[in-house]
């Protein structure tokens, strides 16, 4: 079992930055950490992955805006967001894989991780 919370939504104006942790209990041992969101009438959407071995992965629509990282003696994976937008309003979700695939680009869909979060609100006004 794998236990993970997140911290560090809140309500912001577009522009500015949050980071997002997700800090991890139980089998902290996985293969992929990654950060989901879902914003109101909207299916879930893959934000950004991290391997064990750091490489990470990223929608289009945040790269050079999100930077995934993991502190692995913390057993935490933060999401810093910077210059944020309207659209990235969402509820954030972490999620642990513990499949081992091959690439990064395995881990880009919800089927593909094994644990959630419960989720933490992000909100950002124009």
């Amino acid at each position: 079992q794998v236990h993970l919370v997140e911290s560090g939504g809140g309500w912001v104006q577009a522009g500015v930055s949050l980071r997002l942790s997700c800090a991890a209990s139980g089998r902290t041992v996985t293969y992929a950490m990654g950060w989901f969101r879902q914003a109101p009438g909207k299916e879930r959407e893959f934000v950004s992955t991290i391997t064990r071995s750091s490489d990470s992965d990223y929608r289009d629509s945040v790269k050079g805006r999100f930077t995934i990282s993991r502190d692995n003696a913390k057993n935490t994976v933060y999401l810093q967001m910077d210059n944020l937008k309207p659209e990235d309003t969402a509820v954030y979700y972490c999620a642990a894989s513990l499949r081992n695939c091959p690439g990064v680009g395995c881990y880009r869909g919800p089927l593909d991780y094994d644990y959630w979060g419960q989720g933490t609100q992000v909100t950002v006004s124009s």
